[in-house]
C-alpha cells in the first residue's frame, strides 16, 4: 500500500534542511520528498531552489528528466512493469499492452478511482522470472495477463463494513 504522508511547507522545509548541505543535494532531497510524501509537491520547487541557490527551472528540469519522480500523488497502489530486455523477451510487451488496456491508463497515469498508478521500470533484478512487476514494495515474477487481472481484482477489493 502507498505509504505517503500529508505534506506541509514546514515538512517540506524539514526534509530540505536535513540534506541541503550535502554535495549534490538536489537528487537526495527529491528522493527524500518522494519517499515521505509519495510525490514531489509543486510547492517544494521554490523552496528547494532557494535553499540550493538554483533556479526553479533547474529544479523542475531535474524532476521532469527522471521518470522516477512524480509531481502528483500516486494511487493507492503503484504497479510497475519491467521493460528491460530480459522481460521483453518473455512477454513483457504483451503484458504492458494488456495492463494499459485493462486499467485504461498509460504509464505515469492513475486510474480515475485513484486505486492504481501504472509506471515503467527498467529492471527489477528478477530477470530469470520475467515478465516481472512490482506492486508497491513486492516484486512478482512470471506475470501473465491472467495473473495480472487476478492481482488487480485482489488490489481493488476492499472489505465492506456491515452496519447492524
Amino acid at each position: 500500500m502507498n505509504k505517503s504522508q500529508e505534506w506541509s511547507l514546514q515538512s517540506i522545509q524539514t526534509e530540505i534542511n536535513a540534506l541541503h548541505h550535502k554535495p549534490g543535494a538536489l537528487l537526495p532531497i527529491l528522493h527524500a520528498l518522494q519517499d515521505r510524501f509519495g510525490f514531489i509537491p509543486s510547492e517544494a520547487i521554490p523552496l528547494i531552489a532557494e535553499s540550493l541557490q538554483q533556479t526553479r527551472a533547474e529544479v523542475h528540469g531535474v524532476i521532469s528528466f527522471y521518470h522516477h519522480f512524480r509531481t502528483t500523488p500516486p494511487g493507492r497502489h503503484v504497479v510497475q512493469i519491467c521493460r528491460a530486455e530480459a522481460c521483453q523477451s518473455v512477454g513483457a510487451r504483451q503484458l504492458e499492452a494488456h495492463a494499459k488496456a485493462r486499467l485504461g491508463v498509460d504509464y505515469h497515469q492513475t486510474t480515475p478511482d485513484r486505486e492504481i498508478t501504472l509506471e515503467a521500470v527498467y529492471c527489477l533484478g528478477n530477470c530469470a522470472c520475467g515478465p516481472s512487476i512490482r506492486v508497491d514494495d513486492s516484486v512478482r515474477g512470471r506475470v501473465t495477463p491472467e495473473a495480472f487481472d487476478a492481482l488487480l481484482d485482489e488490489l481493488q477489493t476492499r472489505p465492506l463494513e456491515v452496519m447492524a
